[in-house]
C-alpha cells in the first residue's frame, strides 16, 4: 500500500431510517471535519427563527462523537425535545491510484469498501411513538435552586462540600532566604 495514495472517498447514499417524516425535514450532515459552532448556529436557526418542528442530525465514522456533541447542545439549549436514536453501518468507497504503475501497463486503481458505524438522530418538539427502539424522552426542566444532583445534569457545578480536617495536608518546612546568596534560614512551619 506504500505506492497508494487515496484519491477519492464516496459514501452510500442512503434514506434516512425514520419513517412519517415531513419533506422538507432539515438534515445536517455532520462531517469529521465540520465545526460545530458553524452547525449549531444553522440548526438553532431552523428550529428557533424558521419554526421547525423536527431536526435530523447524521454522521459516520469519526463524525459519530461530534453528531452526538451536536445534539446534547441543541437539547440543552431547547429543552423538551423528543429524541430518536438508529445507529447503523454505511458503506464508504476508497479508490486508490498506484503512484508506482507498470512501465507499459495502464495506472492501477485499489477500490476498497469499508463498512463503518452510522448515526441518526432525530430530534421532535413533537411527541414522538414512546414504543419505538432508540426512543428518549425529553429530560425534566429544573428550576433554579432546585436540587444539586439536577443541576449537574444540565452542565452546572456541584457546590463543593467543606474539606475534612484529616484529608488536609501536612504542615511543611520552608526555607526563608535572608540574603542574595541564598544562605536559608527556618521561617517555622506554614499551613498548606
Amino acid at each position: 500500500m506504500e505506492n497508494f495514495r487515496k484519491v477519492r472517498t464516496s459514501e452510500e447514499e442512503m434514506p434516512l431510517p425514520f419513517s412519517d417524516l415531513p419533506p422538507d425535514v432539515v438534515e445536517m450532515k455532520v462531517k469529521e471535519g465540520s465545526k460545530i459552532r458553524n452547525l449549531m448556529n444553522f440548526a438553532m436557526a431552523q428550529m428557533e427563527l424558521k419554526g421547525r418542528r423536527q431536526i435530523v442530525f447524521s454522521g459516520c465514522g469519526r463524525a459519530v462523537t461530534k453528531t452526538i456533541t451536536c445534539v446534547e447542545i441543541m437539547k440543552r439549549k431547547l429543552g423538551g425535545l423528543h429524541q430518536v436514536t438508529k445507529v447503523r453501518y454505511k458503506t464508504m468507497l476508497e479508490v486508490w491510484e498506484n503512484q508506482d504503475p507498470p512501465p507499459n501497463g495502464p495506472a492501477q486503481n485499489l477500490t476498497v469498501h469499508k463498512n463503518v458505524p452510522s448515526i441518526c438522530i432525530l430530534l421532535s418538539r413533537d411527541p414522538l411513538d414512546p414504543n419505538q427502539m432508540g426512543y428518549q424522552p425529553p429530560e425534566p426542566r429544573h428550576e433554579a435552586g432546585g436540587d444539586t444532583l439536577g443541576s449537574c445534569a444540565k452542565g452546572l457545578k456541584r457546590p463543593l462540600l467543606p474539606p475534612h480536617e484529616e484529608l488536609l495536608p501536612k504542615k511543611l518546612q520552608v526555607q526563608v532566604s535572608d540574603s542574595p546568596r541564598g544562605s536559608g534560614t527556618t521561617a517555622g512551619q506554614l499551613d498548606h
